[in-house]
């Protein structure tokens, strides 16, 4: 069991010694996603060896208790513990989602059940600001329209962690489950009947995407030079220095001709070249960002309800894994960290029985 650990841990040996080594550390964006690959190891290699330890402890303890009957309950006790380590290294094994330790943008959107629907926004809006605030992350609501009555039509929030984060517990590793169409049963404030009214409100969750680094193979450009034209001094229609790089993949030109040689013009081409990939490249992380948000929630349709929120029985039920709880109070003030651990680990049961 596990035999393929032995390569991550021979793969944390080989970052730790890459990590000790002062030049790595020259490039920073490579310094960075060593650093956080041994950080995800670390606790994997951690675990390994204190089950390998434990196997080895357990048959000792085996041994001497064919001779001394007292060794019998430490067996017991190291056979417990081989257990523990044995269910905790497989859920560290399981494969890891890219995108977990990233920041989001979670907007929530009134649907079917028109003002009620509204302030049922409003209420999981302050559910999350509330569990963010017991996690200890940072928030800050980016854009809201409010509804007459209070609550809101539409409102979009940036949930942040603050500092390094433990593998699994990132923003999104926690929020990503709350993508979908989340339904509410109660007696509205606008019901003189007192009559149960079934209303929903539409959860998107999306990373924050970040800047994306650009990297320009030599091969992908093609550089023309041209004579400049225009005011420039003495070498303008003179000398060829002019020169216009276009990236051949994605047909993005830059050109320059305002310095005096051939080279200075090059190396600012470059500079816009860069810049100009680096606007596309977010844009394309941005477009792909807004196609999750729309897959989460296609219609904000009671019948597509992920979750619901039922006020006269105090109950939430989470449909997707069967969790039931009656402390509905509860988790509307922040106490969410149950509802998420039970979608988490339906999530990791299924990645492990695919593995």
């Amino acid at each position: 069991m596990f035999e393929a650990v032995e390569e991550l841990v021979a793969e944390h040996a080989d970052l730790e010694k890459k990590l000790a080594d002062p030049s790595v550390h020259a490039d920073q964006a490579n310094a960075r996603k060593l650093n956080k690959r041994y950080a995800e190891l670390t606790p994997i290699v951690a675990t390994y060896r204190s089950w390998r330890q434990t196997g080895d402890d357990v048959e000792t303890a085996r041994e001497l208790a064919a001779d001394d009957p007292d060794f019998a309950a430490e067996v017991k006790d190291l056979e417990r513990q081989r257990e523990e380590l044995t269910e905790k290294l497989r859920l560290l094994l399981v494969p890891r989602d890219p995108s977990d330790d990233k920041d989001v943008i979670l907007e929530i959107k009134a649907g079917a059940g028109g003002d009620e629907s509204a302030l049922f926004a409003g209420d999981l809006l302050r559910m999350y600001l509330r569990y963010a605030e017991r996690v200890g992350w940072k928030t800050e609501i980016i854009d809201a329209t409010e509804s007459e009555l209070g609550g809101y039509k539409d409102v979009q929030v940036a949930v942040k962690a603050r500092g390094q984060l433990e593998p699994g517990q990132g923003v999104w590793a926690r929020l990503k489950y709350e993508g979908g169409v989340h339904r509410v049963q109660r007696v509205p404030a606008t019901e003189s009947q007192g009559r149960i009214h079934t209303s929903a409100a539409g959860v998107l969750v999306t990373p924050e995407a970040e800047e994306v680094d650009v990297e320009i193979n030599p091969n992908d450009l093609r550089i023309d030079v041209y004579r400049s034209s225009g005011p420039g001094g003495q070498s303008v229609n003179t000398t060829d220095s002019a020169v216009r790089i276009t990236h051949i993949p994605t047909g993005v030109v830059a050109s320059c001709q305002n310095e005096k040689s051939q080279l200075q013009n090059k190396e600012q081409a470059l500079r816009i070249l860069r810049s100009r990939l680096l606007a596309a490249a977010q844009e394309e992380a941005e477009r792909e960002a807004a196609d999750a948000r729309r897959s989460q929630v296609r219609t904000v349709d009671r019948s597509e309800k992920i979750r619901t929120y039922n006020f006269p029985e105090n109950r939430i039920s989470d449909h997707r894994v069967g969790f039931k709880a009656y402390n509905l109070d509860q988790v509307l003030d922040g106490d969410l960290a149950a509802v998420i651990q039970a979608c988490v680990d339906a999530d990791s049961a299924a990645k492990l029985a695919a593995a």
